[in-house]
């Protein structure tokens, strides 16, 4: 039987129909109407399915990009840079901070500037941190202050995901927007595995040849995903900013040349130039912001020093308002519209419930892909010894260590993989339980590994211990990864349609954070001698949550009970 054709719409200006022959050329949409079925059919999917696999990968190496610097300062500590541990978690600690707080303006780029635009500007500013880095890495006296810069750029690749996961929204029939969203997500996500990956991979290769720089001899044992590398090998660690190049030189012509902005979700862009020249502008307001605030947090000579330590607490909410409010200062017309709606979700407490839940979830997911690398190296990578003499342990290269290099992508990976799970299971059971189970887990996991994490830091052989430590981690990435599907599922239930974009917005650019105060908590703790004790504070972190999760959402005469 033949199938049957469909029926031609006709062509009335404005309509779903109008002829693809009338449409005009380029990389502009004046119509779009995916909930068309013939429409979509026609030409929608086809489009839409086009900028979705041009935005994965492009997601991808922003996430990469964002969190390289959890694997390069491991192994820039293999390689003998001359760099303190608490140096080298400030480092992922900086790319951490610049990347949450690109997130805020993020969230305004497509209806402002285009999806195509935005997309394309953001993926190809990823060029500049990926270069500088990998120039950086060739030269062992190259001074902290640059690293710290090529972290802070980094952070455009953060930013990215609240401007990618936008874009996608609008060019998908709302029956296959989860899908799609969940496509964008949860493989972007895998950026942070396959850094992990591919960073230690490609070191032991002479991929750019003369270009590329000499090799630089490793101090220390490294590794990759499948062996040991011993001490003297030379090793290419500049190739850890170089191999991005690989990928997004290609997504720069592509993504020019495929992507599309939809002229009914982004009426008044103007120019090409115009629009870009406004992502420009926020993102330098920004960066701008963060650097102030690293400015105040970090101690001399690259900082003030005025907030150091304790501090951070002060400068994550300057950072965090002072974006939002120079945005408002510089905007006008439709940005300043769209930031005053921003702005009102602020009298929500539901806002500020979620927020907090947010951080439980992916804050910890993302922390923890910055911080795992560098604690496995500095816990495991040399033994502990208590000298009565002197009153202090003594630390000295441990033969028989774990490689982070080996082992740090395995948590990051099932936290990406499972957080699809825990979508589908809270459409069964509903978010604020599947929260609330996993929020259980947290609190328990936490307090262990920190038990764990205070035996391994004062043993002879830690690497006993180390079997222990990552199976914790990885129930740690399990339980966040699925929480991620949790508290999406609760925004959906608590908020109505007007709030719910802005408020997703908001969490994740305030959850992202926990790329800043995971390596910034555990390495002072490690400094100090105690590293369980970020542990322990976290543990005490998920279990107000918990409760806070149980009073809004769960209790009899909860607020909003859900379910």
């Amino acid at each position: 039987m033949a199938p049957a054709k469909l029926r031609p719409i006709p062509a009335t200006p404005g309509a779903a129909g109008v002829s693809p022959g009338e449409r005009p050329r380029g990389p502009d949409i004046a119509e779009w109407h995916p909930e068309d079925a013939q429409f979509w059919a026609r030409e929608g999917s086809r489009i839409a399915n086009r900028n979705l696999w041009i935005s994965i990968p492009s997601l991808l190496c922003g996430f990469a990009v964002w969190l390289m610097w959890g694997i390069i300062t491991v192994q820039m500590a293999n390689a003998g840079f001359p760099f303190t541990p608490d140096q080298l978690f400030s480092i992922a600690a900086i790319s951490g901070l610049s990347g949450a707080t690109l997130r805020i303006p993020a969230s305004f780029f497509i209806r402002l500037c285009g999806g195509r635009n935005t997309v394309w500007l953001t993926t190809t500013l990823l060029l500049i941190p990926a270069l500088g880095t990998g120039i950086a890495l060739q030269d062992k006296s190259t001074p902290l202050w640059v690293f710290q810069l090529m972290a802070l750029l980094s952070g455009i690749g953060g930013g990215n995901f609240a401007c990618s996961m936008a874009n996608i929204s609008t060019f998908f029939p709302k029956r296959l927007q989860g899908t799609a969203l969940g496509l964008n997500a949860g493989l972007g996500n895998f950026g942070v595995t396959t850094s992990q990956i591919l960073i230690p991979a490609v070191m032991t290769l002479g991929l750019f040849g003369a270009l590329g720089g000499d090799a630089i001899p490793l101090a220390k044992d490294s590794a990759t995903l499948i062996g040991k590398i011993a001490a003297g090998t030379p090793t290419y660690v500049q190739n850890a900013g170089f191999v991005w190049l690989l990928l997004l030189v290609p997504l720069a012509v592509i993504g020019w040349f495929g992507l599309n902005n939809l002229k009914v979700v982004s009426p008044n862009i103007g120019s090409t130039g115009a629009a870009m020249g406004r992502i420009l502008l926020m993102y330098g307001i920004a960066l701008a912001i963060s650097g102030i605030g690293l400015y105040l947090y970090l101690p001399a000579p690259n900082g003030s020093g005025l907030l150091a330590g304790n501090g951070m607490w002060i400068v994550l909410p300057l950072v965090i308002f002072g974006t939002l409010f120079a945005l408002k200062a510089v905007a006008t017309g439709e940005m300043k519209t769209n930031l005053n709606k921003q702005f009102a979700i602020f009298g929500n407490k539901h806002t500020w419930s979620m927020t907090a839940l947010y951080v439980v979830t992916f804050g910890s997911f993302i922390g923890f892909s910055m911080a795992l690398p560098l604690s496995i190296t500095v816990i495991f990578g040399n033994t502990h010894v208590f000298d009565p003499a002197a009153n202090v342990w003594v630390h000295a290269k441990n033969p028989n260590a774990p490689s982070a290099l080996m082992y740090a992508w395995i948590g990051p990976f099932v936290g990406a993989l499972i957080r699809p799970v825990g979508g589908w299971i809270s459409d069964k059971l509903g978010g604020s339980i599947v929260t609330q189970v996993i929020s259980v887990v947290l609190v328990g996991a936490s307090a262990v590994t920190g038990y764990v994490m205070h035996l391994a830091y004062q043993s002879a052989t830690p690497e006993s211990y180390f079997l222990a430590f990552m199976l914790l981690f990885i129930l740690l990435f399990a339980a966040s990864g699925i929480g991620n599907g949790s508290t999406f599922r609760t925004v959906g239930f608590v908020f109505d349609q007007d709030q719910r974009g802005p408020v997703l917005g908001w969490t994740s650019a305030v959850a992202a954070y926990g790329s800043f105060i995971a390596p910034v908590v555990i390495g002072g703790q490690i400094k100090a001698g105690t590293p369980e004790n970020a542990m322990y504070g976290f543990a005490v972190f998920y279990a107000a949550c918990l409760i806070l999760n149980w009073w809004f959402y769960l209790r009899k005469n909860a607020y909003i009970r859900n379910p």
